[in-house]
């Protein structure tokens, strides 16, 4: 019996670029004085508004977890585009490259202003958050993805 390897792939996938981003999060969170709890509240933010800072460690728990459902989403929609587009396994560097770009471009151009309406851009802001998107997300899970062939493997 066959089975597809779809979802290891893209939990794995998911959970490594979800890893290194936070792990990039956390630091800069430290290194501005912000603390990681309430910047993983702030996430959880996007959903429950102001009210989020009041819930401790349960809405930075729910921070955490929307961090790594929007990564696991990244990797899903990587992995299956790459199954119609094979170049984008062939060419994961590239692909994954400029993946990060378009991850950044949706989430900082779209998702962010939804959820955070006053929101505002920064030169060294946004060059920092590219690097990380490209470098720590788009990267590795083209790297992941291009790991599992597009065929199916056998179950042991």
């Amino acid at each position: 019996m066959k089975r597809s390897r779809a979802l290891p792939t893209i939990a794995s996938a998911g959970l490594i670029a979800g890893v290194l981003d936070i792990t990039s999060a956390f630091v800069i969170a430290e290194i501005k004085g912000t603390g990681s709890a309430r910047m993983l509240q702030g996430i959880a933010s996007g959903l429950l508004g102001q009210r989020s800072f009041e819930g401790g460690m349960a809405t930075a728990g729910l921070g955490l977890a929307i961090h790594f459902l929007i990564a696991s989403t990244a990797a899903a929609l990587f992995y299956a585009a790459s199954r119609k587009f094979s170049s984008l396994t062939q060419h994961a560097v590239m692909s994954g490259l400029l993946y990060g770009i378009a991850v950044y471009i949706f989430m900082y151009w779209m998702v962010v202003p939804l959820a955070f309406p006053n929101a505002r851009h920064s030169m060294s802001r946004d060059v920092t958050a590219v690097i990380i998107h490209i470098v720590l997300i788009g990267l590795p899970i083209a790297l992941v993805v291009r790991r599992f062939p597009k065929q199916q493997l056998a179950q042991s």
